[in-house]
């Protein structure tokens, strides 16, 4: 497998220089999969599935948005239907949102795993492990632990700031700018964690690692948020995720930002 530069430098301290740093983590990781015939590979296979994935998770987004929406805003004036068509604008981009960031990444949550492990090997100082059923077993079950841990926390957040949504207009506006920020926060310790559980490596530790680097990860999770609305560039949403979120874990590990592996 042809060895590639070391992952993105960053500086051992925090600072908003780092939004900029982190947008690119995303841009390399796409250029490591073009130059890197398994990651190629793997790659094309996700985005067929993402693709047919996408296109129910949006009609379905749709169509639940708008349902909620009316059953919030009642009435036949003109206000209320406007009022209820944005709102469910809001909630139909929340809930495509939430849906093509989960439902495909649990499809394809095999290729996880070879796609991580495929970018360490490019990174160099990294041989994947040889597979045992207790190894299997034990990354399955970390892994596991970490998304709904995720996604308990990332729900928790929506359910708070969701009230904002019964302020007329500027309600909805901040609710979406607040929510969004939350979920790209979110969507970068996802990325970190899958090659932190394959280490093994405790979900706290993840939260704990990003929060000291809080404008490296929102700028890694805005890159990741762009692209998923981006036609047919957000149906290698997935493997460019997997792939920034191993290349953001090898940065940090090299500037010391994460424990040592107990």
């Amino acid at each position: 497998m042809t060895t590639h530069p070391l992952p993105p430098e960053i500086p051992v301290a925090s600072s908003l220089a780092d939004v900029g740093r982190g947008l690119l983590f995303p841009v390399r990781a796409f250029g490591i999969i073009v130059r890197t015939p398994k990651l190629l590979g793997l790659s094309l296979l996700c985005a067929l599935v993402t693709a047919l994935t996408l296109v129910g998770v949006g009609a379905g987004a749709w169509s639940l948005g708008q349902s909620l929406a009316g059953r919030l805003v009642d009435g036949d004036g003109s206000w209320q239907h406007a009022a209820s068509v944005g709102l469910g604008v809001v909630f139909f981009m929340l809930l495509f949102a939430v849906g093509a960031l989960t439902v495909p990444n649990l499809l394809l949550a095999p290729l996880q795993d070879p796609l991580s492990e495929a970018t360490e090997a490019c990174c160099g100082d990294f041989t994947p492990p040889a597979f045992s059923v207790g190894g299997l077993v034990r990354g399955t079950f970390e892994s596991l632990r970490h998304t709904l841990l995720r996604l308990g926390f990332m729900a928790l957040g929506l359910l708070v700031l969701f009230p904002l949504n019964l302020v007329p207009v500027a309600g909805s506006v901040l609710y979406l700018v607040l929510s969004s920020t939350w979920s790209m926060f979110w969507i970068s310790v996802e990325h970190l964690s899958n090659p932190m559980a394959r280490h093994l490596r405790p979900f706290r530790q993840v939260v704990g690692a990003l929060r000291k680097r809080l404008p490296l990860a929102l700028g890694v999770g805005a890159a990741l948020y762009v692209l998923l609305w981006l036609p047919v560039l957000n149906f290698f949403l997935m493997p460019v995720a997997v792939v920034a979120g191993t290349l953001l874990f090898r940065s940090l590990r090299r500037v010391g930002a994460l424990p040592e592996s107990q």
